[in-house]
């Protein structure tokens, strides 16, 4: 049974604009945001009531969703209001700035009629959908690892923004782009532990010396291996993401937009081996994962299902994140 969607979105930066343009404008109700400009403009565009206290916006029982779209310092705080009021949630990734954060969510979160979702969009996207389908099927046989890349080139002052600030974030280039790879890595492989992490700090300093290069090697029960490298010292947008099966080997390029079209290609071995068949699929431009992950979370409202991206699976995303940043920090 479908149910009428009303929803409050806190948060009106660049993500939560992606977030309301993968809704009805109908179905947002109201915004808010601690910068009155940005939420002003917002509520001109998606035509929705502008909210100048949040406690008004969480306290409004017409409004039954609310979307949490800030820095990650705010969202396991806001969350924990919203859940007081027994209203569904996204929380945009990954979930809280750092592990005790999101435990303390999770202990706190007891109603499992309300439905909360952690916004990993990555998994989401057409290229990594279908390529989980390939994977399913086990023609190309069993994974063996990993090999993922996803980096981009700042912009002047970005050692000065919010996600380069480890009060605001939690960390940096880890937290932010690393953290979809450790949640794509896990998507394919399972829970996976924390083998070896290198971070760096090579070009953007910061009073708080967080990172700019993060390299991992995580590994799963099985033995298969995930490389992971995130970096804001690409200097060109890259997103590169690699499964390589006893069979054959899936290679996908690009997010869309700056990030170069969206590919999937495929390598199947043959027989007695040498060159592969080599077939490539192109998605649309324009990144529909947004759109994906809402209905997805709204599929799991309306049926009452169980949410995939969840509190929990968040939490295994962190915990890799937070020995990450302890061994970093204890060896600096």
């Amino acid at each position: 049974m479908k149910i009428e969607k009303k929803i409050g979105i806190i948060g009106c930066g660049l993500i939560g604009w992606k977030r309301a343009k993968a809704l009805k404008k109908k179905e947002i109700l109201g915004c808010f945001d601690i910068d009155d400009l940005k939420s002003d403009n917002f509520s001109k565009f998606f035509n929705c009531r502008k909210y100048t206290k949040i406690n008004d916006i969480i306290d409004n029982k017409e409004i039954t969703i609310i979307f949490i779209c800030t820095t990650h310092k705010y969202l396991h705080q806001i969350a924990l209001e919203v859940l007081k009021k027994k209203k569904h949630i996204l929380i945009e990734k990954p979930g809280a700035i750092n592990l005790p954060s999101l435990t303390l969510l999770k202990k706190k979160y007891k109603n499992k009629n309300i439905k909360l979702h952690i916004g990993y969009n990555h998994r989401y996207h057409p290229s990594i959908l279908e390529a989980k389908r390939i994977i399913d099927k086990k023609k190309l046989g069993k994974v063996m690892y990993i090999r993922a890349r996803y980096g981009h080139g700042a912009r002047l002052k970005y050692h000065k923004e919010w996600r380069m600030n480890k009060k605001l974030s939690g960390g940096g280039e880890l937290i932010d782009q690393g953290s979809h790879l450790i949640d794509l890595s896990r998507f394919f492989l399972g829970n996976l532990k924390l083998k070896y992490s290198k971070l760096k700090s090579y070009y953007w300093k910061t009073n708080s010396k967080v990172e700019d290069n993060a390299y991992l090697v995580l590994e799963n029960k099985n033995g298969c291996i995930s490389f992971l490298h995130c970096s804001c010292t690409e200097w060109k947008n890259k997103f590169s993401f690699e499964i390589f099966c006893m069979k054959g080997k899936i290679e996908i390029r690009g997010l869309g937009g700056s990030y170069g079209m969206e590919k999937l290609i495929l390598y199947k071995m043959k027989k007695k081996m040498g060159k592969p068949t080599i077939i490539t699929k192109t998605f649309p431009k324009n990144d529909n994962s947004w759109n994906l992950e809402v209905k997805n979370f709204f599929d799991t409202i309306d049926k009452k299902t169980k949410v995939v991206s969840d509190l929990n699976n968040a939490i295994e995303n962190m915990k890799i994140i937070n020995r990450s940043y302890k061994n970093y920090y204890d060896n600096n």
